[in-house]
């Protein structure tokens, strides 16, 4: 008979008897396990707080005891994204149609107007559907483990690099008049590579040096694919315009 991964109770149905976590294969076909986030994402619970601040404060947690089967405690990942996702891109097309990320030179009637409506748009659209390409890009370096585990670990890690960017942007109006924001910001960059890395380092138990090259060729390979999309796509709205 098999046991609950999250308190040990021997298990007799589908949920726990003792803590009432739904015991979940993740050795399934990926739509099934996928079908299986999307409904536990969208039902209420209050363990929101729990789950921010065990991912910033232990990088890679989340991941690690999600895929080991201790959930209960947590928001599921996907929830998590959906919900920080929508305050981000919320926050930054606010801070477009302000003018604040205008390049010298732009009208900030008509350029921030369209900078806005991509922000709000198509960009959040666009990074939820390459969520799944950096997830291949991690299963390319790490062959052998399952691909829902690089997904699993993916909106984690966005999850994460959206709050760092978020609190970065929240600082760009201001840094050109005084520069400790902007060391400030170089700070929350760093701080998000160094979560990256001992993210990874926990999640898939590689040494040091391996982390670290796996790391940078994953980031780098992902910066340009983003960079790719968002440029056409951004292209494609001027001429559609």
């Amino acid at each position: 008979m098999p046991h609950c991964p999250n308190c040990q109770t021997r298990l007799d149905s589908a949920y726990c008897p003792t803590c009432g976590q739904r015991n979940i294969d993740l050795e399934r076909p990926i739509w099934d396990l996928v079908r299986g986030v999307l409904k536990e994402t969208f039902e209420f619970d209050g363990r929101a707080a729990l789950t921010v601040k065990t991912l910033f404060r232990h990088p890679g947690m989340l991941t690690s005891e999600f895929l080991a089967g201790r959930r209960r405690k947590y928001s599921s990942p996907l929830r998590l994204y959906l919900a920080i996702s929508i305050s981000f891109f919320i926050l930054v097309a606010w801070f477009a149609q302000s003018g604040v990320l205008l390049e010298p030179g732009q009208d900030p009637g008509f350029d921030a107007a369209v900078q806005a409506r991509f922000l709000s748009d198509d960009l959040p659209r666009l990074m939820f559907v390459l969520l799944p390409v950096f997830a291949l890009l991690l299963k390319i370096v790490y062959v052998r483990r399952l691909y829902f585990d690089h997904l699993i670990f993916s909106l984690h890690l966005h999850s994460a690099a959206y709050v760092i960017l978020a609190m970065m942007l929240l600082f760009e109006e201001l840094a050109n008049r005084h520069s400790f924001l902007n060391v400030l910001q170089l700070v929350l960059f760093v701080y998000f590579l160094a979560l990256f890395i001992i993210s990874m380092r926990r999640v898939y138990q590689s040494g040091w040096l391996a982390i670290g090259l796996k790391s940078a060729v994953v980031l780098f390979a992902y910066m340009i694919a983003v960079s790719v999309v968002i440029e056409n796509t951004s292209n494609f709205r001027i001429i559609s315009d």
